[in-house]
């Protein structure tokens, strides 16, 4: 069993579950609450969050403009730039986007970090649809 880490903090699991018998919601902990936490900043679009409607990335905007090298230099810019703001507790090393199916609306986004209370180097890859909660 691996020893549990508090201090890198704790979370509601994304998406949100419950636990209807002991009448709460599922949590994350750990290394997996820093990566649902990283989920949640890249597919939150400000102004969706009421109380903090500066809360997000801004990337939906751009998926209909030409993709060419500025705007995979933006995408990853504004991808860092709302990581930075809103999720302490690792530091960007690097982020990579993988466009091989962005004809199919899926765009891989890769994010290379270190946690600052371990300095454990660690990444995450997850699928942005382009297409999601749409009939197309």
């Amino acid at each position: 069993m691996s020893e549990s880490k508090p201090y890198l903090g704790i979370g509601w699991d994304f998406p949100p579950r419950f636990n209807t018998k002991r009448g709460e919601a599922y949590m994350t902990t750990d290394i997996e609450d820093i990566e649902k936490s990283l989920q949640i900043i890249v597919t939150t679009r400000p102004g969706e969050r009421i109380m903090r409607p500066s809360f997000g990335c801004d990337i939906s905007d751009k998926v209909f403009e030409n993709l060419n090298s500025t705007q995979i230099h933006s995408i990853k810019t504004t991808i860092e730039e709302a990581i930075l703001l809103y999720e302490p507790r690792i530091i960007v090393q690097k982020i990579g986007l993988d466009i091989q199916n962005i004809l199919d609306g899926k765009l891989l986004i890769k994010v290379d970090y270190i946690v600052r209370a371990t300095n454990n180097r660690r990444n995450i890859v997850f699928p942005y649809y382009i297409t999601e909660a749409t009939d197309i």
